[in-house]
């Protein structure tokens, strides 16, 4: 069994499998409704061949075992988590294409950081820490066969350290 410890999520790391959402000073943005508020504009592009746009809101259960053993990807459009109760959760992912388990990479995201999974990436579901956590999700409705789950073989497994 392969042991990692999660990187800290940017988004020039994460940039091989789509796009951090995080309100940052690089970010292109402007104040609006009479100065009252901040527009942090275009932080992420939602993809979807096919079919529509859809925002939905996940909640998860932090794994009592923090070992990954599943890998999924949606190859006909982004699909994008933003956390809503600001608390810390993890990202596993790998490049488009055939899964490389060698290139499995984890980080560790804020509770202020969200992600877009660019069409294709492999990524873990839903890795929430510390307590029971909603997500809003951002991804493809359609037809067509938009999600492809692979079960790792239990030698692939990975185990996830936390620094503590």
């Amino acid at each position: 069994m392969r042991i990692v410890r999660p990187k800290p999520l940017t988004p020039e790391a994460f940039a091989p499998y789509g796009e951090v959402i995080s309100v940052r000073d690089e970010a292109e943005h402007y104040p609006i409704n009479y100065g009252a508020t901040t527009r942090y504009h275009a932080l992420a592009h939602a993809t979807a061949q096919d079919g529509g746009v859809i925002l939905s809101i996940f909640r998860s259960t932090p794994l009592a075992d923090l070992t990954l053993k599943i890998m999924e990807r949606h190859p006909l459009g982004s699909q994008a988590f933003m956390p809503l109760n600001g608390r810390p959760y993890l990202v596993a992912v790998a490049p488009a294409g055939d899964l490389d388990l060698a290139r499995i990479e984890v980080f560790l995201a804020g509770g202020d950081q969200g992600v877009n999974y660019a069409a294709g990436t492999w990524h873990h579901y839903s890795l929430a820490l510390e307590a029971v956590s909603d997500f809003l999700v951002v991804d493809r409705q359609g037809p067509g066969a938009n999600l492809d789950e692979i079960e790792l073989a239990e030698a692939d497994w990975i185990r996830v350290l936390l620094e503590r």
